[in-house]
């Protein structure tokens, strides 16, 4: 949004405003924030930044945890949640040091900068360009207990099919059956106008949207869908956009997630990410007379990103969740692939994409419980791997497969490897495969360390507390 600090404080005059408030990234991919009164932003909170611990957002020993951070004025966008007129800016983490502060390298907005820079270096393109697709439930209700005497939780939303029979209230009966949700039209899509307003609010805050619509989930399944932008640049967006939509649900009294399988039996929330590259202005994923038109290069990258995919999903898909989205019988994928315009596939080639300029790939598997930063720099290593050693997605054995893969017979089903099944599969996947994302030194080793250590305290935590199926299954035994 600003170039200067002059830029800043002449807007900040302009529209009266008193505070400034600062977002950054933690590991987990969650933001955390800090504000200051306008008055107090300076040229040097710009040069010297403002002083937080590190511990506490997952980066470093607390030994050595004092950082700071340094506000990119260029991120600034008008907060739209605040009774005090706020102006809000991401910042970049930095470690304290003489005679100068230098980038953090464990800064997932560091590293992913640093994926952009590696990707220019090695004179394969000069730009990648990312469009992710949002999907997420909007709910009327969620309640949840871990307790040792009583483990659940709650759902509710009014158009589900559930509350059908319900007499508590004025039920007018409009109310949309199990899957059943897409593109369903008004009086059954009652979240039409809020899912209008809010992209309405993305673009009002620099993120343009091709499409928005009810996704496939009967109980409040939302999908947006934007524009294309670089790496780094739609990273910065994919936090803006999960921002603004859950306070807007929460603005409007209704609770907005991205989890990735809120509800057994219904149609999980992926995040698709299309993505196509550019060399001087011109792209480098068409072939005219390349498989499904696409190039040697594009193909070598699907091979990069296929052959890596194990380990890219503990980036991509880093919750346990995740993987209860991954499963046969919906349209998430299960197998390491790639086809056209086929969504079986974990890379689909959309076959409405016909212009050079447009022609692309997209990775079905992700979802938005990842770090952006961390998930589009592991995509872009992968690929790039694949495209430096000349990695062929058919010789490995990935494809094409141009038929619905659970239609296959259990014969053929079997000659195609899966992704993990679990968040502890890929997690061990990761272990042993990495040095694709150390190329560059772009992703560092101490980073990859903590995310397994952290990721499978996770896995731990989760297996410990005892599931309700579980009792079902084994409490009269």
């Amino acid at each position: 949004m600003f170039n200067t600090y002059e830029e800043v404080m002449q807007f900040c005059r302009e529209k009266e405003i008193q505070m400034i408030d600062f977002k950054i990234i933690d590991l987990i991919g969650r933001w955390r924030h800090l504000s200051i009164p306008a008055n107090r932003f300076t040229p040097e909170t710009l040069t010297y930044g403002i002083g937080f611990d590190g511990s506490n957002y997952g980066f470093a020993p607390v030994e050595n945890s004092d950082m700071v951070f340094i506000p990119d004025i260029s991120t600034a966008v008008f907060e739209p949640f605040t009774q005090v007129h706020t102006l809000s800016m991401i910042g970049d983490v930095f470690v304290i040091a003489h005679p100068e502060n230098y980038p953090f390298d464990q800064d997932p907005r560091t590293i992913a900068r640093k994926a952009e820079e590696y990707m220019r270096n090695s004179g394969i393109a000069d730009e990648i360009k990312l469009g992710p697709e949002y999907e997420f439930h909007v709910f009327d209700h969620v309640s949840y207990d871990i307790s040792p005497q009583k483990t659940g939780y709650s759902i509710d939303a009014k158009q589900a099919i559930w509350n059908s029979g319900n007499d508590d209230y004025p039920n007018l009966g409009y109310k949309i059956p199990l899957k059943s949700g897409y593109h369903v039209a008004p009086p059954l899509d009652i979240l039409y106008d809020l899912r209008s307003r809010m992209c309405v609010l993305m673009e009002d805050n620099n993120i343009p949207v091709k499409y928005h619509h009810h996704e496939v989930g009967g109980p409040g399944q939302i999908e947006i869908e934007v524009e294309f932008g670089g790496l780094t640049e739609m990273a910065d967006k994919t936090m803006l956009t999960k921002y603004l939509i859950k306070n807007l649900a929460f603005q409007e009294g209704k609770t907005a997630t991205f989890m990735p399988k809120p509800l057994f039996g219904e149609a999980g929330n992926g995040m698709h990410v299309h993505m196509h590259m550019f060399k001087e202005g011109k792209p480098i994923f068409y072939d005219r007379n390349g498989y499904s038109e696409l190039s040697n290069v594009a193909l070598n990258f699907i091979g990069g990103l296929l052959k890596h995919a194990p380990a890219v999903l503990a980036f991509t898909n880093p919750s346990t969740n995740s993987y209860k989205r991954l499963i046969p019988g919906y349209e998430a994928p299960v197998n390491i692939c790639f086809a056209t315009a086929n969504r079986s596939a974990v890379i689909r080639i959309p076959a409405y994409a016909k212009s050079p300029d447009k022609r692309r790939f997209e990775f079905r598997s992700s979802d938005a419980t990842c770090n952006p930063y961390l998930a589009f720099a592991a995509i872009l290593m992968a690929g790039l791997d694949g495209i430096k050693n000349n990695i062929d997605p058919v010789a490995e054995g990935f494809g094409p497969y141009d038929v619905n893969l659970y239609n296959l017979a259990p014969e053929e089903q079997a000659k195609i490897r899966r992704l993990p099944q679990s968040l502890g599969e890929a997690l061990a996947a990761l272990e042993q495969d990495h040095d694709f994302l150390l190329q560059g030194g772009v992703f560092p080793k101490r980073l990859i360390d903590i995310w397994l250590e952290n990721k499978r305290r996770e896995v731990q935590r989760v297996n410990e507390i005892p599931h309700p199926l579980e009792f079902e299954l084994y409490y009269d035994l």
